[in-house]
């Protein structure tokens, strides 16, 4: 089959779309990555995203029209897509999307008298199959929660397929908004993944970028404000006792923990410890790669040999961060993605493409391991299509 997956992250900063040729089944699933393009997200579409998803006050009617406003993004950006690559939209088989995130509570809390964990993304993805004329698969999260998981991480279903060694033992770190890890060793199968977010990606860095720039900029490319700045040892030390860093996997996080109420906190101890911005910025970066350090030793390497950790997601393209990576897991080699032929902002698009295929054939797509998830299941709801159907102007 020829399937397109498509991801909008927690930065909320566009699209991401993959297209995959995939065949056969696990293990000897056979796919290819052939293409990947990012597409821009509508600036008022991504403020109100990101809006609701900070928590902000807003109506149930709010979240609905902002569904299926999104979803006509994502039909949008898969429609262009297909004419930037040159591919014949009829030719795509089957869209798996991920939808925006804008709430996440993997772990069950008191609600309503009972403990309730849940996710919703956005993005109606039966408007995407209306739209393309193309089946779709959204909503992947919520089967793994049904079954007692906390529905993050995903991908590692993927990054195993992908990325596991019989002689190597690895980790695929992905930094997006939020870092998270797939711990791949060389001397278990896909029963014993372990996976979890580690804490902050670029979420935190973004922010104070925003922040700084009053929004002109939207992340600090190849990392030239922090470079310009000093760590702050003082408060480094203050951040890396978060408590989220300590709390066993499985485990996971988003936009609610690490978004704009942890920058105002960060922002308040600036004022604190006389930071300038370029040193607050240099301090959260170093704190970023640190909280990844620190899962690593504090949950896998006790457990796993390893000897390579394979970085995706926009933090791949920072040279702060690979530095800092590269120098605190030495003799660990840290690796980009693209060296595997995957470039580092697409990993995640095409693991979708991936995960809709499995769906597609009735397949599990979940890591019980990595998940918490009392078993595997098959992930995500299939919106079925025939022709395209416009929409009116």
């Amino acid at each position: 089959m020829l399937v397109m997956g498509m991801m909008s992250g927690t930065s909320a900063d566009g699209i991401d779309v993959a297209l995959a040729r995939v065949n056969g089944t696990p293990p000897r699933l056979r796919t290819a990555l052939l293409a990947h393009v990012a597409m821009p997200m509508n600036v008022s579409v991504r403020k109100e995203v990101l809006r609701i998803a900070e928590g902000a006050t807003c109506t149930a009617g709010e979240i609905s029209q902002l569904n299926f406003r999104l979803g006509e993004e994502f039909a949008a950006a898969a429609i262009a897509a297909c004419k930037k690559l040159r591919v014949r939209l009829a030719d795509v088989e089957l869209i798996g999307s991920h939808g925006q995130t804008i709430f996440h509570q993997g772990d069950a809390v008191a609600f309503l008298g009972r403990k309730t964990a849940s996710t919703l993304q956005i993005g109606e993805p039966s408007v995407i199959a209306a739209r393309t004329g193309t089946p779709t698969v959204g909503d992947f999260r919520v089967a793994d929660m049904a079954a007692g998981g906390q529905g993050a991480p995903l991908v590692p279903y993927v990054d195993a397929l992908l990325l596991r060694d019989e002689k190597t033992g690895r980790v695929a770190l992905n930094l997006g908004g939020i870092g998270n890890v797939t711990v791949l060793s060389s001397q278990h199968g896909l029963d014993h993944v372990m996976a979890f977010d580690t804490g902050p990606g670029n979420m935190v860095i973004d922010g104070l970028v925003a922040h700084y720039t009053k929004g002109r900029l939207r992340f600090d490319r190849d990392a030239k404000m922090a470079r310009k700045g000093r760590c702050v040892p003082t408060l480094l030390e203050e951040l890396l006792r978060d408590p989220y860093l300590k709390v066993n996997p499985p485990k996971s996080t988003g936009r609610e923990y690490y978004g704009s109420k942890f920058v105002d906190k960060l922002l308040e101890k600036a004022r604190k410890y006389h930071a300038r911005p370029e040193d607050l910025l240099r301090t959260a970066t170093v704190f970023t790669a640190l909280s990844v350090v620190d899962a690593l030793n504090r949950f896998v390497v006790p457990r796993a040999e390893i000897r390579q950790v394979i970085v995706s997601g926009g933090g791949a393209r920072n040279p702060l961060i690979m530095a800092q990576l590269a120098a605190a897991l030495a003799p660990i080699e840290v690796i980009p993605m693209s060296r595997f032929g995957i470039p580092e902002d697409a990993k995640e698009a095409y693991a979708f493409a991936l995960l809709a295929y499995e769906t597609w054939n009735r397949r599990t797509g979940n890591l019980p391991s990595a998940t918490g998830a009392r078993k595997a299941v098959v992930l995500g709801k299939v919106c079925w299509a025939e022709k395209p159907v416009t929409r009116n102007s």
